[in-house]
């Protein structure tokens, strides 16, 4: 007798932490107009496998930048290599938009990745248009733009060098050490200051890394990636993101301790954000971790966001408000002022020898 056919997605009801992954299921696809549920009707079903792949992906993209109006950011242009992203971190604000591609922000999010294909080209082609006003890029605004599929892909790479050969300013938040790869490239942007570089610390703690941020580099590794890209006589900061309260707010004195005795001349925090599918699967992931913990987390979120888990307001997301976050603040404050850490960088990026790139069909360069 043959078994009944499995459910459209395998992973729905998965019973707990998967190795390597952030995420413990895959919650519905908000745009979808159904879904299905697996339930146990007395037929045999294959066991569910511990070990997910990784799947890949190409698009080609219209355009290459990315626009935003958000008054809590301090860019208004960035560009997004990849989407999805298999570092798994399980608080990553940019899981519900796996939802616009039919893909759940739950573990497809982790491991059914989009490359897009001829970005650079794309790229010059945008900042040769007779409109376009220079102003520093992100790289990357949504997914880290130096995940694992980067070692392959290059695609980071080509984008650092076409804009160092325009004179372009960057920007990059990243917590992978594999940044290290383009330390040629970010010293001589470096420079004609052109780049700024921050390192996402999240915590000491290797085993509280493993299931918040599976993929990603460990703290030592980071510690030393900001070390070497110091050393390299590039600006390179802190950003302490996100902070969850008790899960990481104890660390906030000693990481930026450390970060400063790595080279850090600047630092910034962010509490943690819960939007949209990101709350069920962060709360899966306590109860799955931290169940005695659980509760409290939760209460203080709340607290942080006007009772709600989320708060998407400008001006509130990124910090909340109320007496938790007052305290954070002051500690953070006190002791970034103590280790000489500046809270913004004194000095911008040099956005006055910017040049409109060659065409690729110049004839005449």
């Amino acid at each position: 007798m043959s078994s009944p056919t499995p459910p459209r997605d395998p992973y729905a009801a998965s019973p707990g932490p998967l190795k390597g992954r952030g995420a413990t299921f895959n919650p519905h696809n908000r745009f979808q107009p159904s879904h299905t549920e697996a339930f146990d009707d007395g037929w045999w079903q294959e066991a569910l496998p511990q070990r997910i792949p990784t799947q890949i992906q190409h698009e080609t993209p219209r355009s290459a930048l990315s626009w935003n109006h958000s008054p809590d950011l301090g860019f208004d242009r960035s560009l997004n290599p990849y989407r999805g992203c298999e570092h798994g971190c399980i608080y990553c604000y940019a899981r519900p938009s796996h939802a616009y591609w039919d893909l759940s922000p739950g573990i497809d999010f982790e491991t059914r990745l989009i490359a897009k294909q001829g970005m650079a080209a794309r790229l010059r082609e945008e900042l040769c248009k007779p409109g376009y006003r220079c102003q520093p890029i992100n790289l990357s605004g949504n997914t880290d733009c130096y995940q694992p599929i980067e070692a392959e892909y290059g695609t980071t790479r080509e984008l650092l060098a076409l804009l160092l050969e325009c004179r372009h300013p960057v920007t990059l938040v990243t917590k992978s050490a594999l940044i290290l790869r383009d330390r040629d490239l970010l010293a001589a942007l470096a420079e004609q200051r052109l780049v700024r570089v921050f390192i996402s610390l999240t915590s000491l703690d290797n085993e509280l890394k493993r299931t918040l941020e599976p993929r990603t580099a460990s703290p030592a590794a980071r510690l030393k990636t900001l070390s070497e890209l110091a050393a390299a006589g590039i600006p390179v900061g802190a950003l302490l993101a996100p902070v969850i309260p008790a899960i990481n707010d104890h660390e906030i004195e000693t990481l930026l301790e450390r970060a400063a005795e790595a080279g850090a001349t600047s630092a910034s925090w962010t509490l943690l954000r819960l939007p949209r599918e990101v709350a069920p699967l962060f709360e899966a992931w306590l109860q799955a971790h931290y169940p005695e913990r659980a509760g409290k987390v939760m209460s203080l979120i709340r607290q942080s966001r006007g009772g709600a888990s989320n708060d998407s307001r400008f001006g509130h997301r990124m910090r909340g408000e109320g007496i938790f976050v007052d305290m954070i603040d002051q500690r953070f404050r006190r002791a970034a002022g103590r280790l000489g850490l500046q809270r913004r960088p004194d000095q911008g990026l040099d956005i006055r020898h910017f040049r409109p790139p060659h065409r690729q069909q110049d004839l005449f360069r």
